[in-house]
């Protein structure tokens, strides 16, 4: 595994991470297809469990050391698969539900209160990064709650609840504004990054990144499943194919020295073998591949669904 800083701070993280979100798990464990943003019925429950305790296994196995989390659902469920292995990978931490883009935690005592609940409720002292998930696209924070989150960053770092500390968003221009205005607390964020986006030529987020020495993590890499054929059955006749082309999409993305790491939704100890097989392979890419996940991209992007046409919006960072 190949290990890279994020931004200034002093985590190493391996060069491909693990996407908390368990999309198509269901075809691992051979139930009903499962909210990738709550946790399954009881009924389910323990076979659900026990596949992300062997995914975590697998990552740590491979040397994959970081876990995104951004529900409480996902933290919970994190935090009992990492039990007694808590040092060996580190966990982002965003109890969406409990952070700036609902109403009431739009005020520092809220927030650090929504954040300090979620730490005992998932038994952890202090989160690895605590990153706010903020407004998506379509509205935006004002001046005064970002002055609020901004406080509670700071207060989370001061009192030993948070190593770092950062931000997710889905708003280009309001995120590269974040960046630049305060690099202290926004050491890291998350941002959209798929197989076929490109940066900008000119007042790129990944400009004001470098020069703050601010951390990117990629989410999206594979457009929620979109570059694929299959649909995650490793008995699928395009399986082989949809290896390549996320091995090809890792590859590519790994190629932005700005961007740290994609982070990849995986649900079977192969896909997390063939991620990592990804950092193995040559980085840059061969014309002949070029094109073809040129071409793969073109039908990602036919293939979103409804509710992530907004990914359109993130060819360009």
């Amino acid at each position: 595994m190949e290990y890279r800083q994020l931004g200034k701070t002093g985590l190493w993280l391996s060069a491909v991470c693990l996407g908390g979100h368990w999309k198509r798990i269901d075809k691992m464990i051979g139930s009903q297809p499962i909210d990738p943003y709550t946790l399954p019925d009881a009924s389910i429950m323990d076979a659900f469990q026990k596949n992300r305790d062997t995914i975590i296994g697998c990552c740590i196995d491979h040397g994959i050391n970081l876990v995104d989390a951004c529900t409480g659902g996902e933290i919970l469920t994190y935090s009992r698969a990492l039990k007694g292995r808590r040092e060996k990978m580190y966990m982002t931490f965003s109890w969406a539900e409990r952070e700036i883009r609902e109403e009431p935690y739009r005020n520092a005592k809220a927030l650090l209160r929504g954040f300090e609940q979620g730490l005992r409720e998932a038994g952890l002292e202090y989160a690895d990064i605590w990153r706010v998930t903020c407004l998506e696209k379509g509205g935006r924070h004002t001046q005064g709650e970002v002055e609020e989150l901004i406080t509670a960053l700071d207060m989370a770092r001061k009192q030993g609840k948070a190593r770092v500390t950062g931000i997710s968003s889905h708003d280009r221009p309001w995120l590269k504004m974040m960046v630049e205005t305060y690099p202290k607390q926004i050491q890291m964020v998350l941002t959209p990054y798929t197989a076929d986006s490109e940066e900008m030529p000119e007042d790129s987020l990944f400009q004001s990144a470098i020069k703050q020495k601010v951390g990117i993590l990629g989410i999206k890499p594979f457009a929620s499943n979109s570059l694929f054929k299959g649909d995650g059955a490793a008995n699928h006749p395009d399986a082989a194919e949809d290896d390549r082309r996320a091995r090809l999409a890792i590859r590519y993305i790994l190629s932005n020295p700005a961007l740290t790491a994609p982070m990849a939704g995986l649900t079977s100890p192969h896909q997390i073998a063939n991620a990592a097989a990804a950092i193995r392979e040559r980085r840059a890419l061969h014309p002949r591949e070029k094109a073809e996940l040129k071409q793969a991209g073109e039908e990602m992007w036919a293939n979103l669904p409804d509710d992530y046409q907004w990914l359109k919006e993130w060819k360009y960072v």
